[in-house]
């Protein structure tokens, strides 16, 4: 250890005296006691009710000071919930700040990771101004936004990186310097031991590697996966041993993998100064796996370690507590007294105390003040009826909460407004300031809680303006995969942010050939082929788009999205929504799916995915035209979004659009392609040809079906069209391939109960859909596990046999 400081000596006298190094270890001496208290006090506040929950990094302050040493401006971190040091000695955090999130503080100013929508110690730096737009991400320290699915910020942490060798060797990109400093910035991972046990940690390791992409992953192992020990967890009890085969050799590329121990303050700082300093030149990726880590607190609030950890390892995580060794430290190499360092230690405790008085008072007074408002609103009525009691009960029972909250608050309103006496005078304008008050109590807190799902930026799709496919008599007739891949190539001519990346994307263009060629006029960097990893391809983009870049995230089924779900649903779903409005991620999700052969491959599983990834746009479109038309109205936007191409459509012939690359296709604005008047059909993707067919055949029996077309499933119908159909047919069916239960009755609750259109049915709505199992192989078991045109036609035709059994005898029964 005191060879470092000598080291420290030499190499720094031009820059660094001896008296500033000392000071600069005072420094971080004191951090890891601020971040010591910040735990210890955030546990009392837990434990005396002023906040819900706390998990706390506790044990792991030496080493994230050590890291944040080698961490710039233009970096960015992809984070664990113990990384509370880290945030406080890169500067992205402040103990006030710390309280306010552990209150769950829904200002912004106050809370700016996440405004009140996550648990303590979930960061996140704002990336955009207030109007969407993006800041400076090279004059600012970033970290993505934390999520609690153990290893989940995994798949995004490997796109942060790739963001970075995508900056530096495409030179067009070097054109946007608010982005990248030419791909210097280094991607930072950090995850607990025991959650390298999951797939996640895995894929990206592997995809890492092979890709050869600056990402810095630490891992904190204190030898535990809350009570189960890593004997259970990691092959050897050691990552960095299991990881070996990994490791940078003469066979090959790989990783550096560097081990120190989490107390060892001096071996800490060296390591990761010279392992990130060459993971940023070289672009190669560096694993710390930072081994006699302890947590002196225990997991979290929700229980004691003491339970399962033995009297034994417990006395040892007390001597090798980082703080207390780093203290001997200091004290060994005479860089500061015993007094000294008690006076940090007790500035620090001072600092913490005082940010959690500021942050409780920033946080409880507005609730105060509004519970005082609304009493003082109910106190100035009166009135001698026996209701009066209860509404007395009622205010006296929320006068005596010593911390209230909103909720105690709004729920009394609601009570109170139960009892008011609907025939006394002096309680008539009560009763409509209480009605008032609900109303904007609603609205205010809509915006804490609620907001920003989607983009509530100028860009959000609903903004973009129409523009309809343009046609000529020189317009060819083609493959439906054809006018997505001219399609393409306008797109990458006018978006230079703009690449894709899948398997079979680059060098064949695509399974469907849809890419045909783009690999060859773009390059690899831009057009690229992945390895069979769907959770990674999605994290690639979620990364990159964090960065700037406009990546099309190519899963080549439907069925196989499956694997990257999770990753979907907690992370990029609930971006923009976690950090009420501070980043964005506007990926675009590209799959194909229905109507192929057997069980994996039919991919119609659209109500396991909508009811997942709610704040991700879902487009299904019918043929190539509109699904081209998505992906120039998304470019447009700013919102992420997920397009299911019809599988059986590519070599379907359809008319080549003059405006390639400008026309697009309106979300949420189903479309009427047959008008009727005796009932509406409603369906969506490779659906459509098949209701066609059943309109042909009912239009035989004098039945006059208006068939529509939804289009995207979210949003879904924005201008109720669908209602308007009803009103005029007074008669539903919702159809689709998806289970029973499954989209189609999405697509009913939608119309009947948000629409209110269920005032308008003379028949009982009905839906049609494949088979609680999954599709048979074959065209037989395909006809006989999903709905055909027979199937729509039988039930519609039913439907009005029962307004009309004389005009619709009976045909399958007697």
């Amino acid at each position: 250890m005191s060879e470092m400081v000598k080291e420290d000596k030499e190499t720094k006298k031009e820059n660094l005296s001896f008296n500033d190094f000392t000071i600069e270890v005072l420094e971080d001496y004191r951090i890891a006691n601020v971040s010591r208290q910040l735990s210890i006090w955030g546990r009392k506040e837990v434990l005396t009710g002023k906040a819900k929950f706390g998990i706390f990094g506790d044990g792991k302050e030496v080493a994230q000071i050590a890291m944040a040493k080698a961490y710039n401006n233009g970096d960015w971190r992809s984070g664990y919930y113990r990384d509370q040091t880290f945030m406080l000695a890169s500067g992205m955090l402040s103990s006030e700040e710390f309280f306010a999130q552990l209150f769950g503080e829904t200002k912004l100013d106050k809370n700016p990771a996440n405004g009140g929508r996550l648990m303590n110690n979930h960061y996140a730096s704002r990336s955009l101004n207030e109007d969407g737009s993006w800041k400076n991400l090279t004059n600012q320290k970033n970290s993505s936004a934390d999520i609690s699915p153990t290893a989940g910020q995994m798949p995004r942490l490997l796109g942060l990186a790739y963001a970075s060798k995508m900056f530096r060797q495409n030179k067009e990109l070097h054109n946007f310097p608010e982005f990248s400093d030419k791909g210097n910035e280094v991607a930072f991972g950090t995850i607990g031991d025991s959650s390298t046990s999951e797939g996640h940690f895995w894929e990206t390791i592997n995809a890492a590697g092979v890709l050869q992409v600056p990402m810095a992953m630490s891992v904190w192992d204190d030898g535990w996966g809350i009570s189960v020990p890593n004997k259970f967890q990691t092959t050897k009890s050691n990552i960095s041993e299991v990881l070996k085969g990994f490791e940078k050799d003469e066979n090959g590329d790989g990783y550096l993998i560097y081990q120190a121990k989490g107390w060892d303050y001096a071996s800490l700082c060296k390591m990761y100064m010279e392992g990130v300093e060459f993971c940023r030149k070289n672009h190669v990726p560096v694993l710390f796996h930072v081994t006699e880590m302890t947590q002196p607190l225990g997991h979290s609030t929700s229980g004691s370690h003491e339970r399962y950890k033995t009297k034994e390892r417990l006395d040892w995580e007390n001597e090798y507590d980082p703080i207390k060794k780093m203290r001997e430290w200091i004290l060994s190499l005479e860089l500061a007294t015993e007094e000294t360092l008690d006076e940090v230690e007790n500035t620090a405790l001072e600092e913490v105390k005082t940010a959690r008085k500021a942050a409780w008072k920033s946080f409880s007074e507005p609730i105060m003040e509004e519970r005082d408002a609304l009493i003082e609103l109910v106190k100035n009525a009166g009135c001698d009826c026996k209701k009066t009691e209860r509404i007395d009960k009622i205010v006296n029972d929320l006068k005596k909460l010593i911390h209230p909250v909103r909720k105690d608050n709004f729920t009394a309103a609601k009570k109170i407004l139960r009892y008011i006496c609907s025939t006394c005078d002096s309680f008539k304008p009560l009763k409509s300031q209480l009605q008032l008050w609900l109303k904007n109590s609603l609205e205010e807190n809509h915006e804490r809680y609620s907001s920003h799902l989607y983009s509530e930026t100028d860009l959000r799709v609903q903004n973009i303006k129409t523009c309809d496919p343009v046609y000529s008599e020189e317009s060819k007739i083609v493959n439906g995969r054809e006018v997505l891949r001219d399609n393409f190539d306008k797109l990458f001519s006018k978006y230079p942010l703009l690449l894709t990346f899948g398997e079979d994307t680059g060098f064949i263009g695509g399974v469907n050939q849809s890419l045909e060629g783009m690999q060859k006029k773009y390059g690899e960097l831009r057009v690229t082929d992945t390895g069979i990893r769907e959770s990674t391809i999605l994290g690639q983009g979620i990364g990159l788009a964090l960065r700037g870049l406009r990546p099309i995230a190519e899963i080549q089924y439907f069925d196989y999205l499956l694997y990257a779900l999770q990753t979907m649903s907690d992370d990029l779903a609930t971006l923009q929504y976690r950090t009420k409005g501070g980043q964005k991620a506007p990926v675009i999700i590209r799959t194909r799916g229905h109507r192929l052969e057997g069980i994996w491959h039919s991919g119609s599983p659209l109500s396991m995915v909508i009811n997942s990834i709610r704040g991700i746009h879902v487009c299904v479109p019918r043929d190539m035209t509109k699904a081209a038309g998505f992906y120039n109205t998304l470019l447009e936007s700013d919102e992420p979004a997920l397009v299911i191409e019809p599988l059986n459509g590519y070599r379907l012939k359809e008319k080549m659009p003059d405006n390639l690359g400008e026309f697009n296709t309106p979300l949420g604005i189903p479309e009427v392609l047959e008008e009727g008047t005796d009932i509406t059909l409603v369906t969506y993707g490779s659906c459509v040809r098949i209701a066609e067919d059943a309109v042909k055949q009912l239009k035989d029996f004098n039945i006059s079906v208006e068939l529509i077309d939804v289009q995207t499933l979210l949003p879904f119908d924005i201008n109720s069209r669908i209602l308007e159909s009803v009103k005029k047919t007074n008669r539903i069916v919702f159809f689709d391939e998806d289970v029973p239960g499954g989209a189609t009755a999405f697509m009913m609750q939608k119309v009947l109960e948000d629409q209110n259109a269920y005032y308008h049915l003379d028949s009982e709505p009905r839906t049609i859909t494949a088979k609680d199992h999954r599709p048979a192989y074959g065209t037989d078991g395909d006809y006989f596990s999903n709905p055909n045109a027979e199937d729509v036609f039988e039930i519609i035709y039913d439907i009005m046999r029962e307004s009309n059994p004389q005009k619709f005898p009976s045909i399958y029964t007697n």
